[in-house]
């Protein structure tokens, strides 16, 4: 009963670790967006965005991912037999990619703060294909999790199929960034 009641807040606070990523990094690039802006309107939005980046960061997505973290934890010890199986060692990669991915989206908000309303330096495009690794992340993780065993089976059709996806979701983003220039 311990071990599902873990796993349960496991789950929550993966959810709201991801959603606290996801809409964080939508924050750089609307951030990033204000470069169009002028004056007073691109300074009251830089601001705003600097201070919900900030709240975002340590009010939901920080606490969300120490209690993930700090729950898989405690499955992994008390189920110490995780650590026997391959698909668990893939998953384990996987978070090591996740734990990357935090650290760039930390030196962002950092760099934000620092910028005191200056320009974002990174490229619009760049921000907006960062915002879906988190996304590559999930799925890579919730199907090694979901298909266990399988996923050494099948991991060419795996592979195949997460590059296919990676590749749409990227001219998605590519099409929808050449959509909005011509606007």
């Amino acid at each position: 009963m311990l071990y599902t009641i873990i796993k349960a807040l496991h789950i929550i606070f993966m959810v709201s670790y991801f959603a606290g990523i996801f809409y964080l990094v939508r924050l750089f690039v609307y951030y990033k967006d204000t470069d169009e802006f002028e004056g007073e309107k691109q300074r009251i939005l830089r601001e705003q965005y600097t201070f919900m980046a900030r709240r975002l960061w340590n009010i939901i997505t920080v606490p969300a991912g120490v209690i993930m973290t700090v729950c898989g934890l405690i499955m992994i010890f008390l189920n110490m037999g995780l650590m026997k199986t391959p698909w668990f060692h893939l998953k384990l990669t996987f978070l090591i990619g996740l734990a990357v991915y935090h650290y760039w989206c930390w030196k962002k908000v950092l760099e934000l703060k620092k910028l005191a309303g200056d320009t974002l330096p990174s490229a619009n495009i760049k921000l907006r294909q960062a915002n879906e690794i988190a996304t590559f992340i999930l799925f890579l993780v919730v199907f090694t999790v979901i298909l266990k065993s399988a996923v050494i089976v099948y991991w060419w059709q795996l592979i195949t199929g997460f590059f296919v996806l990676v590749l749409l979701i990227m001219m998605t983003v590519k099409l929808v960034n050449k959509n909005k220039k011509n606007k």
